[in-house]
Parts: C-alpha cells; structure tokens; sequence
C-alpha cells in the first residue's frame, strides 16, 4: 500500500475521529483548570502538530489532559493564566533537557501504583468539583469542601443545566454499551444531542465563550511576579508529571498496535517542544492523552499523520466554526468532565493492586492528592511504596516443625536483616528448654543484627542445655559472619540443580534408594525445594489453580511434563496414561474424557496438547498387534473396543482404544508421531472440544520428545514432526532430518525417518543398526516394548 493510500483510507477517517473527541474534552479541561476556554484548543492545536511531527511514539495523540488539571488550576490561582503559560513554556524547555539527556527511562521508574493513584485523585478532585457546577454552583476552593457542601447543592433548587449535565453523564455511560459506531464517539454525541436539546428549548444557561478573532485572543504568557522557588516547583512538576503521563501512555499505546515502537527519548523530545510552543501562544500544558491515543489506534491509524491531521481540524475549526462551540451549554462540559474524571478511576487496577499486594501505595496517593496536594499525595504515596518495598526485601519466612518428640527444625528463608530481630527472638523463643534444634539457613542476605540475635540465642540456649546445630544449605553467610567476613551485597541462592532435575540414583546410594528412596526424597524436597517455592504454592493455595494447557502425556517414567516444558506449580493440568491415549467421546473408558471436560468446561484451559515420546513401549506394542494382524487387516480393535481374537485383559483393552493407524510400521518414530495425530483427531471427537475450538477459545497440538536428544517437535497431521519455533525463530534452521544429525533425506532423514547419517540406526528409524544407544538391542526400551506387547497380547 502506497504511503498516500495508506493516509487516505486509514490516517485520515482515524484524525477525524480523534478531532471528534478532543473538541470537546478539550474545552472540558479548561474550564476545570480554570482557565480561557481558547488555552485548552490552543494546546490541542499544538500538541497534535508539533507533539504528533516531532514525537517518538508515532500513533500517540497528545494535548490537554485530565492529569495535570489540578497543578494547571493551582498554578492559575496562584500566578494568573499568564504567568502559567510561561511556567508551561519554562517546562518544555526541562523535557527537552531532559530527552536529549536520554533519561525517557528514568521517569518509568516511579511506581505505576503511584502514577495511577494520583491520576485517580485527579480524576476524583474533577468529579467533585464539577458536579457542583453541573448543579449549577460554583466548586469550591479545595476537594474536601466540595465533598462537603455536596449534599446541600444536591438537595437546593435546580435549573434546567442540571438536568442537561445529568442527561450528559447518562449517555456517556450507555451509548459504548449500545452503539459501537467509532465514527461517533459518545463525547460528541453527547454535547451534539444536549446542545441542540438546550436550543430547542431555548434553555437560558451559561455557554461556551470564546474571543470573537481566536487568533488575536491568544493571551501572551508574562513571567509571574512570585518568588524563584514556588516558580522552580511548578515548573518541576508539571514537566515530571506530564513526561512521567506521557511516556506511560506511549508504552501502553505500544501495546495496542504491531508497528514501530516508541522511541521514548525523543517522545520526550517531543513533548518538550508541544509545551514551549503551547505556553509562547497562550495553551495549556501537553501531555500524551491515552484516551486519544487508544482511540486513534482503534480507528485504523497507522502514522503519525492522523495525530497531525487532527490538530489541523481543530484548528479550522476554531477560526472558522468557532461560532458553533459557543452554543454549547457548560454544564454539559461539566457532565463529560465528571465521567472523564471518574473514569481515572479504574477498577481493573484497583484488583490488580490488590493481587499484588500495592494497593495501599495507590490508596495513600489517591486519598493525598484529594484531601492535601498534588505533591504531598505522591510523596505520601512513593514513602509508602518505599517502606512496603523495605518491608518485602528484609521480610524472611520462619518455619518451626517438630520432626519427633525433642527433636525441632527451623527453617529461615529470605532475606534476614535487623529489622527481623524481633520476629526472630519471639520464633525462638517458643521451643522448648534443653531440645535439639537444627537451623538450616536458606538465606540470599544475612546481616550483622540478625547474626548476632542468632548466636546470642544460640548461646543462651545451650547454656539451658539445649543442643543447637545451624546448617546453610545455599550460601555461607553465617560462617562469614563468625569469622568476621560479614558485609557483602545481596546474593541470588545458589539451587543444588543435581537433586532438582537429577533422578533419586543421581544422588542417592543404591542400597538407600532401594530401601527408602521415596522417604529420602521427600525430605530432600521438604528441606532445599520445599522452602524456595512455599510461596507460590501458597498463593496457588489461597487462590485456586488456573492452568493455561491440558497436557496429556505418557506415563513413561523417563517423562516428566514440568522438566520439558520448563513449567511449574499451577500451569499445567495433567493427564499422564500408558502411550498417552485419548479414547473417543462414548468409548467405554470415561477418565481421559472427564479431565477433558473438567479442564475445558470448568478451568478454561486454552490449549489441549498430547504428547508422545521416543521408545515409547505403548506404540511398540500396538506396532506389534498391527503387525501380526496383516498390513491389509482392519483395525483389530475396531473404534474403541477389543480385537475378536485378544484376550481380556486391562492393558490389551486400554491399547485398543487408540484407534491408530501407523503409515510406515518400520520407522519407530513415525509410529510415535501416528499416534499423536490420531490421538487429536479422537480428541476432537468431544463435543466440548469442538464447541470451544469454533469458538476460538481452545487450540490443539501434538507433540513428540526425542528422549535421547532432549528435544521437543511439534506433530503436524500433514508435515510431520518439526523443531518447534523458538521466540528468536527456528530453533535449528533447518528441517528435521537434514545434515544436523538426523539422517540426509528429505524432511525426516534417507528413508523413513532417523538415517544413519548421526548413527542412530539404519533407515527404518530405531532399526537393528549400530548406532550409538539408539537401535532395538537388548535395551530397556525395547525390553519394555517386549513386555508390553505380551501383556497386551
């Protein structure tokens, strides 16, 4: 597409869109900020040309936001209108500094709890005291007397603006829910609707009141007659604050589309240039506006003509329709302001604080930005948000168990630190006299405080005639600090990997493991693995599991689902069964067909995946029946049941039920991936299957693990197996069976499948050859194929 189509059929409706929108809310946040009506179209001029030309986020549209209402209506009311142009030019020039510094990054770094918090204050100090001029009063000087004198100007006598602003709030929130027009958005359809309603009616209330030659009522900012240090302040802030709104609305907008990111240094540039040259004409500050920007993606923008083109409607429209906007009631601005502002309010935030545990950071900051400052509020909300940031980095887990009668394990995890001394004592404190104790120390920090409560208690309670033996287990930080070495940096536990990912014969003695491996390693579990992931578990605990697949497995013991896919607690729903057998909807086994349903129907999974693997004894064995039965014999099993001549018996009735045909018995491992495919298509079979696949909300694959190689492929019905798609790409490059170890024919190697070219067997895949380990010798794989196939048999 031509970049000249491209603007024609998709910036251009997307700039008339977005114009729609911001005529109004720009008119909506001047007069909340209390200043000339003009300041806020002025800003929306220049924030879409110059902010939209010279910007790094290409699909952002900027201009006058709800955010920095509260700082542009203290600095009014303590500078006048000019003076706050001219803090707003003064401001520009910082982000400008600020951008050619290269810290766009830095200002990300303010906790999004805050950032959020505050803007909810914002939101809610504009509802309030627009509401009141909504009722037709007038808002007070402070949130907390707007919140108080609202019930009285709710119950005095109302004119007809009030019920203009109140039909205003209502279609604002019902037509999104009705109409889902995007050339009509519910702003415009709103102050259209009510403005010609209040004409119709001849309604006598306040109006829009713009200069009658925009171009000459443009105020000239003046430098205001204040001390350096309140002007210092008000520049600060009002940079920080719009870059830090900005540049978090350019992340979130760089979400919404798959084109060229944000270069967030010169978004910064960008933005500094948009408020110099709003504050020399007389506007508003320019911030990056999410509302607009979500908008404008949604639209089918997809340069940064759109954001230029709408600052030039606006602009047109001003000098030349400017008589229209002066018909527009203000109370009908005030009912768009207070659902705008409500809508800073966001309750998906609120939950997702809540589930991470910040939302008092948020609550501190919304709550002092409305009953103090804007400042005070975020320096009350960053002060929170650093103490429950100390209080998470020094907060250590202590676990107290009685392994037998005298005999007590504590388990100390995390990070110990002075503050913990307290915590610490009072645990100790609660074992009993003249007991042994083991501590074992699972520690990333130790320092000097904590050590010495230790080893004071330690002390005193051998003195009691206890007996003490304190063990580290991933770092030696105690052993410094009793010879005096105490004082590095934070460390990242070392994991003891061998006994994480090893089997019990890695790390156990035979004669132990024979004896009671189970035993051991449960409390090798209990003593290293136990304490790293209580956490999770706990929250797994207390919120329910929520897995994203259905993984349906062999239950080969050389298979372990969560070491494959590199998963842990809570993401995989498992359903491991010999050679990983989906039975047909109706057959005469249920319990494959049940975890189906559960998994789908009940906890949502998104993908259903079967698995199979290498030297899988299942598929030898029903290699073996297809084999005897004859190359042209039917399925002896039929769909679902048990071959006429075979014997009853539980293995040989499972078997059967695969139903699967194999295209080439000689090649092992096209077998293995037969039966992957056979087993999707017998998954589709469930009726709950099918109706969420259509749907869209389940995608189903097929998977084969190569044992010997450690290597996953993915089963296509129609290629075969292939490398899976890594993130960065192919993981090889190269098909399965090329030159890089898997045998020179095409696509799966010389003939079948596994050529020999690697060694691995001759060309019916795992053949007779003499390969290394991998062909059908007296091994274990072929000795459990051997016993399978007899008892299926």
């Amino acid at each position: 597409m031509s970049d000249l189509t491209q603007l024609l059929r998709r910036d251009l409706p997307a700039s008339i869109v977005v114009f729609l929108i911001a005529i109004p809310l720009s008119l909506g946040i001047a007069a909340a900020s209390g200043a000339p009506l003009l300041a806020g179209l002025v800003a929306a001029v220049v924030g879409g040309i110059v902010a939209g030309a010279l910007g790094g986020a290409p699909l952002q549209v900027s201009g006058p936001a709800a955010g920095l209402t509260v700082i542009v209506a203290g600095a009014v009311a303590d500078f006048g209108f000019a003076g706050t142009a001219a803090i707003v030019a003064v401001a520009g020039l910082l982000q400008i500094l600020l951008g050619v510094s290269r810290l766009g990054r830095a200002a990300l770094a303010l906790s999004p709890a805050v950032v959020h918090g505050m803007l909810a204050g914002i939101g809610l100090v504009i509802a309030l005291s627009q509401v009141h001029v909504m009722l037709g009063g007038s808002p007070q000087s402070s949130a907390w007397h707007n919140l108080r004198d609202l019930p009285a100007q709710i119950v005095s006598h109302h004119s007809v603006a009030a019920l203009l602003g109140v039909l205003t709030v209502a279609i604002l929130i019902i037509w999104p829910r009705v109409v889902r027009v995007s050339m009509l958005p519910a702003a415009l359809v709103a102050v259209v609707s009510m403005t010609a309603l209040a004409a119709a009616i001849g309604a006598d209330v306040v109006r829009v009141n713009l200069p009658d030659d925009p171009l000459a009522g443009l105020i000239t900012p003046a430098w205001p007659d204040a001390p350096l240090r309140e002007i210092t302040v008000a520049v600060m802030t009002i940079a920080l604050v719009a870059s830090v709104e900005s540049l978090l609305s350019a992340v979130a907008v760089d979400r919404m589309h798959e084109g060229k990111r944000a270069n967030l240094n010169r978004e910064l540039v960008g933005q500094g240039a948009a408020n110099t040259v709003s504050g020399l004409l007389g506007g508003l500050p320019v911030t990056g506006v999410i509302v607009r920007s979500s908008t404008n993606v949604a639209a089918g923008a997809r340069t940064r003509a759109s954001a230029i083109l709408h600052g030039v409607w606006i602009a047109l429209f001003v000098i030349f329709f400017a008589g229209l906007l002066e018909t527009i009631p203000m109370a009908v601005l005030a009912g768009v302001l207070i659902v705008v502002g409500l809508r800073l309010i966001s309750l998906a935030q609120i939950r997702t604080y809540a589930r991470h545990r910040e939302l008092p950071a948020y609550l501190v900051t919304a709550f002092g930005v409305v009953f103090t400052d804007l400042l005070t509020g975020v320096a009350l909300g960053m002060i929170t948000a650093a103490l429950f940031i100390l209080w998470r980095l020094t907060r250590c887990e202590i676990r107290t168990v009685e392994r037998s009668p005298g005999d007590w394990l504590v388990t100390i995890t995390g990070t110990l630190a002075f503050v913990e001394s307290a915590r610490l004592t009072r645990e100790f404190g609660k074992l009993p006299a003249g007991a042994k104790v083991d501590v074992e120390l699972h520690l990333d920090y130790l320092d000097h405080g904590a050590f010495e409560t230790i080893k004071d208690w330690q002390e005193a309670y051998e003195r009691g005639g206890g007996r003490v033996r304190i063990r580290e287990v991933h770092d030696s930080w105690f052993s410094q600090a009793l010879s005096g070495r105490l004082g590095g940096g934070k460390r990242t536990p070392r994991p003891t990997t061998p006994r994480l990912l090893g089997s019990w014969s890695r790390w156990q003695g035979i004669d132990h493991q024979r004896r009671d491996a189970m035993a051991a390693g449960i409390a090798e579990f209990e003593r290293s693995v136990a304490p790293l992931v209580r956490p999770e578990l706990a929250d797994l605990a207390r919120d329910g599991q929520n897995p994203e697949q259905l993984f349906i497995t062999c239950a080969d013991s050389r298979l372990v689902p969560n070491l494959i896919t590199a998963s842990g607690p809570g993401d995989l729903f498992c359903v491991r069964n010999v050679g990983n057998i989906v039975p047909r909807h109706g057959s005469a086994d249920s319990s494959v067909g049940a975890a189906i349903e559960y998994a789908v129907d009940v906890l949502g999974v998104t993908t259903i995946t079967v698995c199979g693997h290498s030297g899988c004894g299942a598929v030898r064995a029903l290699v073996s029946q297809a084999t005897a039965a004859g190359p042209d014999s039917a399925d002896p099993a039929g769909p679902g049941g048990t071959a006429p001549d075979e014997p009853a018996s539980g293995l040989g009735n499972w078997l059967a039920l695969s139903g699967v045909r194999f295209s080439d018995s000689g090649d092992e491992a096209r077998c293995c991936t037969d039966n992957v495919v056979q087993q999707l298509a017998n998954l589709r079979s469930y009726p709950t299957v099918r109706a969420a696949e259509a749907a869209g909300r389940l995608r189903i694959t097929g998977m084969y693990f190569d044992l010997a190689e450690a290597r996953m492929y993915a089963v296509d019905p129609e290629s075969g197996a292939h490398p899976l798609m890594t993130p960065a790409g192919w993981e090889s490059g190269v098909p399965a069976g090329d030159s890089a170890g898997r045998g020179d024919g095409a696509d799966r190697g010389d003939g079948a499948g596994h050529g020999d070219s690697a060694g691995h067997g001759d060309s019916a895949g795992h053949g007779d050859g003499d390969g290394p380990g991998r062909g059908d010798g007296p091994g274990r794989e072929k000795q459990e194929g051997d016993r399978l196939t007899g008892a299926a048999a």
